[in-house]
């Protein structure tokens, strides 16, 4: 990237804002009218781009985002985003003067840090926060009807402090199994039994939850994975109620082409050796950027057709094995649809033995990200495509 906005190398993604779009106003329609979307733009959107991504979805109907972390949130208003933003993740006790003046929610989940956020609270100001139950996910949230009852009597006891919602997270709401989402549905139920006024928002769905369940709703959802295309899990893409259009794509460009003798070999080991004569391309994207050594042997599509990456996969460069000879500056797709073929975000995520959340989030912050409207880039102050 350089002061003129441009970036120089032949490695970016792209971001389709229409179907980010498409599946929120898709889970909107699926809802009850007084069921709010609280879009989850945590992680930089997933790896999308979290200011492009949060406009999307405020513009389709959500009426919140969430973010992990403070430092997110007030990124976003730093971006220029106005909308309520509900910080999930943990936030230090000493930062709670920080939240209000930025007007960002926080969440609780110990009474000692409503306790020390008090003394640095500023008078005759207000910060809302919404209490985390931990109903079986077992990492951050309150367990008890007796916990529950003490921190709700010191917010209530501070008018600094708004109790403006409470929710829980789903271990297994993707599962086919549901024995374990019962048992924590159950245990939601009797820890709201506890709260003698309910607050504004009540929401423990993910994505999961939202598209199968839809008793576990109340009166907001928290949407993430849907939201960029994914499905929250293979074994439960047949139950979905509507397609979801997958919003990310990884492209890159061959760099080098070269014709290898029968015997030569390729990359870090020497571990690929030609088998006969052979057109190799160089592609310039490598493990720093998030395409990891693992993906060695994993497709990418070159003219339409699927070609194999053959020799270990470096810092910054990769190799793919070629069908002929092909033009140097010929596109290649990593992640997406060229032609007639199509490499899912899923289907890289097999190659890793990994999660289709895990994708998108670790291509790096030096591989740009360009946005599509009406199919075509979106052009952007910051991302200009150099041709």
């Amino acid at each position: 990237m350089t002061e003129q906005g441009y970036f120089y190398r032949d490695t970016w993604a792209e971001v389709d804002l229409d179907y980010i779009l498409a599946n929120v106003t898709s889970v909107k329609k699926l809802l009850p009218p007084k069921v709010e979307i609280i879009a989850v733009v945590k992680a930089n959107a997933y790896g999308h781009g979290d200011f492009k991504v949060a406009e999307s979805a405020l513009k389709a109907g959500a009426t919140y985002l969430a973010v992990a972390f403070m430092d997110e949130a007030i990124a976003l208003r730093n971006k220029g985003i106005e909308a309520p933003i509900l910080v999930l993740g943990a936030t230090r006790p000493e930062d709670a003067a920080l939240a209000v003046k930025y007007n960002i929610t926080i969440t609780v989940f110990q009474i000692e840090w409503v306790k020390a956020a008090l003394s640095h609270l500023p008078k005759n100001k207000v910060l809302p926060v919404h209490i985390k139950l931990d109903t079986g996910m077992g990492r951050i949230g309150i367990r008890t009807k007796e916990e529950l009852e003490a921190i709700v009597q010191i917010l209530t006891n501070d008018d600094r402090i708004e109790m403006e919602g409470i929710y829980t997270h789903f271990a297994t709401a993707d599962e086919v199994d549901l024995s374990y989402f019962e048992k924590q549905k159950e245990m939601f139920h009797e820890l709201l039994s506890v709260l003698k006024e309910r607050p504004k928002y009540i929401h423990c769905s993910n994505s999961a939850a939202a598209l199968r369940f839809p008793e576990t709703n109340f009166n907001a959802i928290r949407l993430g994975i849907a939201m960029y295309g994914l499905t929250p899990s293979p074994e439960i893409e047949h139950e979905l109620p509507f397609p979801l259009n997958e919003a990310f794509s990884l492209r890159s460009r061959l760099v080098h082409v070269k014709k290898l003798r029968k015997g030569d070999k390729v990359s870090y080991g020497a571990t690929y050796e030609a088998k006969d004569e052979e057109w190799i391309g160089t592609i310039p994207i490598g493990y720093a950027d998030g395409w990891i050594r693992r993906l060695q042997g994993q497709e990418v599509l070159v003219e339409g057709k699927r070609v194999p990456i053959v020799g270990r996969i470096c810092m910054d460069q990769c190799m793919v094995k070629l069908p002929h000879e092909v033009p140097a500056g010929t596109t290649v797709t990593l992640i997406g649809r060229q032609n007639d073929e199509f490499i899912s975000v899923n289907e890289v995520a097999r190659k890793l033995e990994t999660i289709n959340y895990e994708v998108p989030c670790i291509i790096s912050t030096r591989v740009p990200r360009l946005y599509k409207q009406g199919g075509k880039i979106v052009v952007l102050k910051n991302y200009l495509l150099h041709e």
